[in-house]
C-alpha cells in the first residue's frame, strides 16, 4: 500500500454502496417521470405516484445514511485527537479549533501536533493550510 501524504490522502469511493444505490434510484425516478409524461400521459397515476414517492424516500434514506456515518466518524476523530493531544500535553484541545481543523490535525505526527495546534489557533489556519504545514504525515487508512 502506498504511503499516505497530502497528494493522495483524499479517499473517494465512487463505486460505493451509497453511490450505486442513489444512482439507481435517480435513474428509476427519471424513467418513471419520463414514462408517465411522454408515453402514457397522466391517467391512472396511483402506481407511478407511489413509485415516485418510494424513489424519493429511498434517495433521502441513502443520503442520510451516508451523512450519519460521516458525522459519527467526525465525532470519533474529535475524541481521538482530543485524547492524543491530552496524552502529549496534559491539556484538552483549544476550543477555538473547529471540527475541520481537528480533522486535518489527525494527519500530523505526534512530534509536530502540539506546535501545529498552537499555530492553527494563533493564525486561524484552514484545514487545507494545516495539511500543507504537516511535515511527517500520519496515515489514516480506516476512514469511511
Amino acid at each position: 500500500m502506498e504511503k499516505q501524504n497530502f497528494k493522495n490522502h483524499k479517499r473517494l469511493a465512487p463505486k460505493s454502496y451509497y453511490t450505486g444505490i442513489l444512482l439507481a434510484l435517480l435513474i428509476m425516478l427519471i424513467s418513471i417521470l419520463y414514462n408517465k409524461a411522454f408515453s402514457q400521459g397522466w391517467n391512472n397515476m396511483l402506481l407511478p405516484f407511489s413509485m415516485i414517492c418510494l424513489s424519493i424516500g429511498l434517495i433521502i434514506i441513502g443520503w442520510y445514511a451516508r451523512a450519519f456515518a460521516l458525522k459519527a466518524q467526525d465525532r470519533a476523530i474529535r475524541a481521538e485527537e482530543n485524547l492524543r493531544y491530552y496524552a502529549l500535553t496534559g491539556k484538552m484541545l483549544d476550543k477555538a479549533l473547529n471540527l475541520n481543523q481537528i480533522i486535518a490535525l489527525r494527519f500530523a505526527s505526534d512530534e509536530e501536533l502540539v506546535e501545529l495546534v498552537q499555530k492553527a489557533v494563533d493564525k486561524k489556519l484552514s484545514n487545507m493550510q494545516i495539511k500543507l504545514e504537516i511535515k511527517n504525515w500520519r496515515s489514516d487508512m480506516y476512514r469511511v
